[in-house]
């Protein structure tokens, strides 16, 4: 039996205890928002693959029916591109510059224009009407706003003053989530939306990668995005696929990221007179040449080119000039204003690079594929540490580490050399910007009506 002494220290502990809830409620309501993440990129990515086959349906079922993209892609396009700048503003393009952008306004107004429950939810049926449209775009950047659009709204539900942080760890963990590749996750998130590295944001980032890779890991299984590969260099025909794909692959990726950059600037001039009628004219015009490349193509450049990809690093030939076609769909993706990302659509494109330079110099198609990505997606994202894990992670190849390791830095000092300004970061100017003038345009009104009352 317990003395009255201890018997009121054990209540005085109780109560210290349940007083302290409201300590761990931003720790429960911070994790909830990690296990949601893992979830809806889990319910994400089945939507987006039904769409792929949706389309994919539909324009195979008859004998005339692969001229229906002819119709449906400039369609859909529009349609897309309306509700986005009517409904869901800020939706556009892939969402990863939107959420660098967050990282850097300091005014809470601001991030929410960019980061926001509901632009999460017209990210992801936006994203899926442009999959079911044929166009050549991925969810996996669009999963990284709609993951740091979650870790926002948990800031302020939870009443944690790390924004910045949050953003950070609700990108990593969307990357982490979508592509199964939590060291991918972590290294996107120093690499990529940080450029630095900050002491205090890890241990918050490896918390949601890892609440958000076990949840989406309890609901689609563990896998490798490409499934399991095993490929070494062996012959000098092999070894040659390191400089080629290094210096190729870069050259590409700068060429691609400052031509977005260039053409985006030049098509926001010009849109500027009636920006909502021109921008759909836009839409529409993108949509149809995109359907054209891929009726052309016989289909293989809509969608994400996930089968594709997947087919090289599997040793399957593509055809020589799929990564230009691939390539030009992706562009034009992009600078329809749409709402879609470059991750997936990119690996295709080195994918199907690499599977050409392979067919030439004779050497192993999975290992070109491999290389190709490598090389590509370094060049495109300008962050060799990102695409090194990221390539390793999803395809399993740890007998090429030193080669993938190696074609991604060539392929970052290549289009460093060629394309001095990230593309990411380079368009998340291009959100701040817009945010800060939505922001005097709507203190302007306010003392407008001030003066007027």
């Amino acid at each position: 039996m317990l003395s009255p002494y201890r018997r009121s220290k054990l209540l005085r502990r109780s109560r210290v205890f349940w007083g302290s809830f409201s300590l761990w409620r931003p720790r429960l309501v911070f994790w909830c928002g990690a296990l949601a993440i893992g979830v809806i990129s889990v319910g994400f990515a089945r939507l987006a693959d039904m769409a792929q086959k949706a389309f994919a349906s539909i324009t195979t079922s008859s004998e005339w029916s692969f001229l229906l993209p002819l119709l449906i892609t400039p369609i859909g396009f529009v349609l897309s591109a309306y509700i986005a700048a009517t409904l869901f503003p800020n939706s556009q393009g892939s969402g990863i510059p939107q959420a660098i952008a967050a990282r850097h306004l300091h005014d809470e107004a601001d991030r929410s224009r960019l980061l926001s429950l509901r632009i999460a939810l017209g990210k992801i049926v936006l994203t899926v009407l442009g999959l079911f449209s044929g166009a050549s775009i991925g969810r996996e950047g669009p999963t990284v706003q709609v993951g740091a659009s979650i870790m926002l709204a948990v800031a302020r539900f939870g009443g944690m003053a790390q924004a910045r942080g949050l953003i950070l760890a609700g990108s990593a963990a969307g990357i982490a989530a979508a592509f199964n590749t939590p060291l991918a996750g972590i290294v996107f998130a120093i690499e990529e939306m940080g450029r630095t590295y900050e002491s205090r944001a890890n241990g918050i980032v490896l918390t949601a990668v890892i609440l958000s890779g076990l949840a989406a890991l309890g609901l689609a299984g563990s896998y490798n995005y490409f499934g399991s590969t095993s490929v070494v260099p062996l012959t000098l025909a092999d070894w040659s696929l390191v400089l080629i794909c290094g210096v190729g692959g870069g050259a590409l990726g700068a060429a691609f990221s400052g031509l977005a950059l260039h053409v985006g600037q030049r098509i926001r001039r010009w849109a500027q007179p009636q920006p909502l009628m021109r921008m759909l004219c836009l839409a529409g015009a993108c949509g149809f040449v995109i359907a054209v490349i891929g009726v052309a193509s016989g289909g293989m450049t809509f969608g994400t080119g996930y089968e594709q990809a997947k087919g090289a690093v599997e040793g399957q030939a593509l055809p020589l000039f799929f990564f230009v076609e691939k390539l030009v769909a992706s562009f034009l993706s992009m600078m329809s204003g749409i709402p879609g990302g470059i991750f997936a659509p990119s690996l295709a494109v080195g994918a199907g690079f690499g599977s050409t330079v392979g067919t030439l110099v004779g050497s192993s198609i999975a290992l070109a594929a491999i290389l190709g990505m490598a090389g590509y997606f370094a060049g495109v994202v300008q962050a060799p540490m990102t695409a090194f894990v990221i390539i390793l992670e999803m395809t399993g190849d740890h007998q090429a580490v030193i080669p993938i390791m190696a074609v991604s830095m060539i392929g970052y000092v290549t289009s460093r050399l060629l394309s001095r300004e990230p593309l990411y970061h380079g368009l998340s100017r291009v959100f701040i910007a817009a945010a800060i003038r939505a922001r005097r345009a709507a203190e302007h009104k306010v003392a407008v009506d001030q003066g007027a009352s």
